[in-house]
């Protein structure tokens, strides 16, 4: 009985020590502060020469030049040890937020996301701005500064699932006009006025006289009154990103306006200051401690897809060329795209997904490109 006694003794304390181990293990895990990459690897027990190659695909996307018009989609399945990594360039205006999602059948997977802004003074000619959770497979970023920008996605090594990208942009701010679309913008940030004398320091909205004009963000009450050119206006200060909204040839301003919510009604839209001879429209501008900026990026709204990616079940992993000369492209499109290189008769390229007509592939070099499908052949 005593030895029982004593064997139940010495479980209980070895069950004590592992717990303190992998308590003492996590805690040193917090204080070394592992990437989430460097986590993947340690809880899949990753070998340290298979998780290197893995890790060198991404900067293989980093090289990719492979640019898409927003919003893009795309979809293809991933293959166990394909490697496979999925880097997108696109140009962004300040205000604008760019949104990316990796949806797969199955929620295990994880995928690792990154967004980057071309910097030349970079070793690689990009500099990470923001990285996503790879349990959410998806990444947020609102750009404050025109560029070129590259989202870059890359699964789990293992992974085996259908999967489709869906890659957008909004503006930061919602429209100021009740009702109002892009084309109701007349005027743009930089049009010369007064015969050369000053520069434009907004975008004028063209509405009917007394169309709710609208808080684009929520905010303070800087400023409301009558004066100069702007005639009737409203200065709201943005405490998020510090800078004010300019609204200025007003009809009328709605009265007891302090703290306001975004979509509140601030006042209605007119022709007073300099604008007693134009018709009625909303002066929108936008001003930080440097200056008037260019606000089209906060408020120019998403166009409707015209790229939706294909419904096809079955997704080849490689293509044949059956056209005598095919084109590699840059984007998934003839017009408005870059001739990556020529390809002939019987290349053979890995599928990485497919949108629309065009196929996303790698060629022998692993350089990304897309491909019409009239010009290739699926290999079984």
């Amino acid at each position: 009985m005593q030895i029982m006694s004593v064997k139940k003794s010495l479980f209980y304390f070895l069950i004590l020590i592992l717990t303190s181990c992998s308590q003492i293990e996590k805690a040193k895990d917090k204080i070394i502060g592992l990437s989430e990459k460097e986590q993947y690897q340690k809880d899949r027990e990753i070998s340290d020469e298979l998780f290197r190659f893995w890790q060198d695909q991404a900067e293989i996307g980093l090289r990719d030049s492979v640019a898409v018009e927003l919003p893009y989609s795309e979809i293809g399945r991933l293959q166990p040890r394909s490697f496979a990594v999925y880097s997108y360039e696109t140009y962004l205006l300040p205000g604008e937020i760019i949104e990316a999602h990796f949806e797969t059948d199955s929620s295990q997977v994880l995928i690792f996301s990154d967004i980057y802004r071309q910097n030349k003074e970079e070793v690689s000619g990009f500099q990470k701005l923001a990285s996503g959770k790879a349990s959410e497979k998806n990444i947020q970023f609102e750009s404050r500064q025109a560029g070129l920008y590259k989202v870059i996605f890359q699964p789990e090594i293992e992974a085996n699932t259908p999967f489709r990208i869906h890659i957008s942009k909004s503006p930061a701010y919602l429209f100021p006009v009740m009702g109002g679309r892009n084309a109701d913008i007349g005027s743009y940030f930089g049009d010369i006025r007064d015969g050369g004398k000053r520069n434009h320091k907004g975008v004028d909205i063209f509405a009917k006289k007394g169309t709710p004009v609208l808080a684009a963000v929520s905010g303070n009450i800087g400023y409301t009154g009558e004066k100069g050119l702007g005639g009737k206006q409203v200065w709201l200060r943005d405490p998020k990103r510090r800078q004010s909204l300019y609204y200025a040839h007003l009809d009328s301003i709605k009265p007891g306006i302090d703290r306001v919510n975004l979509g509140d009604t601030l006042g209605f839209v007119g022709n007073t200051g300099n604008a007693r001879t134009t018709p009625s429209h909303l002066h929108f501008g936008i001003y930080t401690q440097q200056g008037a900026i260019d606000p089209i990026g906060y408020v120019y709204l998403q166009e409707e897809a015209d790229n939706i990616a294909s419904s096809e079940k079955i997704m080849p992993a490689r293509l044949s060329i059956s056209a005598r000369k095919a084109v590699l492209r840059n984007k998934p499109a003839t017009s408005n795209s870059e001739i990556l290189r020529n390809a002939e008769a019987g290349e053979i390229l890995s599928v990485q997904g497919k949108s629309a007509d065009w196929f996303h592939v790698r060629d022998s070099l692993h350089r990304s490109a897309f491909i019409h499908e009239s010009l290739v052949t699926p290999m079984n």
